[in-house]
């Protein structure tokens, strides 16, 4: 008995030793601080992977929507800046074809350039050039320079294909349609913003400089955008001179030939966006006989309009095509869109304009990432800037020959006219959209 007593005293003792001994208790604080490290060491290591997966995606988003601010401030004034020039209704729409004509040289060079040296030169070099030529457009004495000034910026702004290689070359094929989505729905926030800052800052009582601040506040805010390229984007592709060989527009045609997929794709841009060049051109025209609607007023529609893109692009598109698949989504997407100028032509209702473009809209928001996306996977890796080029280019034509057409029938049949011509082009696309899902599964 007096040994068991003996016993449990020195185990007692030596509990107190150890409760007393502080290299026992830095150990007991090193096991705490090891427990905490171990479950925080795995947060850590997937934010990394997080941020390393998407940094270069949220760096191009911010890059995007704030050169799209200034694009978006710029558009909708288009129509009524030419007019202050004394511009007809034909010399309005050449504002525009002047700048798809400039897009349509820019994006195919830009593209095939940007697979061999790099992305980032390429955005550098047209964000800063965007600088320059808004700055001449506010200070355009007549017409003519104000469309040759347009040109200009199209060239400038030939730089959406590389943008869009940009985010193919950080994506795996099953990200690509949401990713080009998450860029398409900065284009929408742009138009959101854009068309409201240039409503806010074009005063009528200003005369002749009425449009100056717009312009101004669109070059300030490229210039922002070519910092943002220089300080955040990181280059996607090494420079080589032999991973892309150099090739010209009409070799990567025949390629684009050869793929019963790109073919039919490509195609359908060229319908979709005659369809939407001639809405853009025409729109300010029609509402303003329609319904005696102004600048500030159209500005104000632009919000709905951006805000459903948006919505669209970032919410509601990636489910969308994880169920569907990229080829219904586009038809759906195209016919959607065409319907939406068969209810427009017919409406004479002023308040129901906005639900119609919303309608539109849409349908409109989701082909672009579609089309790129079918483009990404159909192609290797080194020719994808250079096929999204021509996919670009094949817009900058229909972006020409649909303000084009859409003037014409304004002009010689009425402001509904241009109307019916859209929903004409853009129905057979949606046809092509679901030819391209059955060749997919052949």
């Amino acid at each position: 008995m007096s040994n068991l007593n003996a016993r449990s005293a020195s185990l007692q003792d030596a509990d107190s030793e150890q409760e007393n001994d502080p290299s026992n208790a830095d150990g007991a604080a090193r096991g705490a601080r090891e427990d905490r490290t171990f479950h925080r060491g795995p947060l850590l290591e997937r934010l990394h992977v997080f941020f390393n997966d998407n940094g270069p995606l949220a760096a191009m988003f911010a890059v995007v929507f704030v050169n799209l601010v200034g694009f978006g401030i710029v558009v909708p004034l288009i129509p009524f800046f030419a007019q202050s020039l004394h511009a007809q209704a034909w010399q309005v729409t050449w504002m525009f074809t002047a700048y798809s004509l400039g897009q349509f040289f820019a994006e195919p060079f830009c593209g095939r350039l940007s697979d061999r040296i790099g992305r980032k030169p390429i955005l550098i070099a047209t964000t800063a050039l965007s600088v320059v030529f808004y700055v001449l457009l506010a200070f355009s004495p007549n017409i003519w320079a104000a469309i040759l000034v347009r040109f200009l910026c199209g060239l400038a702004s030939g730089n959406i294909s590389t943008i869009q290689g940009y985010v193919s070359d950080f994506s795996k094929p099953e990200q690509r349609a949401s990713r080009m989505s998450l860029i398409g729905a900065a284009f929408s926030l742009g138009f959101i913003v854009g068309p409201v800052i240039g409503g806010l800052l074009t005063h009528e009582h200003f005369g002749g400089n009425a449009f100056r601040p717009p312009l101004f506040a669109a070059a300030v805010l490229s210039g922002l955008a070519t910092l943002g390229v220089v300080l955040f984007v990181r280059e996607s592709r090494q420079r080589t001179q032999h991973s892309a060989p150099p090739q010209n527009m009409l070799k990567t045609a025949q390629e684009a030939l050869k793929s019963r997929v790109i073919v039919r794709v490509i195609l359908a841009t060229l319908c979709y966006m005659m369809a939407f060049a001639g809405l853009e051109s025409t729109f300010g025209l029609w509402v303003e006989v329609r319904y005696n609607w102004h600048a500030a007023q159209i500005g104000a529609v632009f919000l709905f309009i951006g805000a459903t893109a948006a919505v669209m692009q970032m919410v509601v598109m990636r489910p969308l095509v994880r169920r569907w698949g990229e080829s219904k989504v586009l038809a759906a997407g195209l016919f959607v869109f065409g319907i939406s100028f068969i209810l427009q032509s017919v409406n004479h209702v002023s308040w129901l304009i906005v639900p119609l473009l919303m309608l539109g809209t849409a349908g409109q928001a989701v082909i672009f990432a579609t089309i790129c996306a079918i483009i990404s996977m159909a192609t290797t890796p080194e020719r994808q800037g250079a096929m999204l080029g021509l996919n670009m280019s094949t817009g900058a034509v229909a972006r020409i020959l649909g303000p084009m057409a859409a003037g014409f029938l304004f002009s010689q049949f009425g402001p509904e006219a241009p109307l019916w011509l859209d929903a004409a082009m853009t129905l057979p696309a949606a046809l092509l959209a679901l030819q391209v899902g059955k060749v997919q599964k052949r």
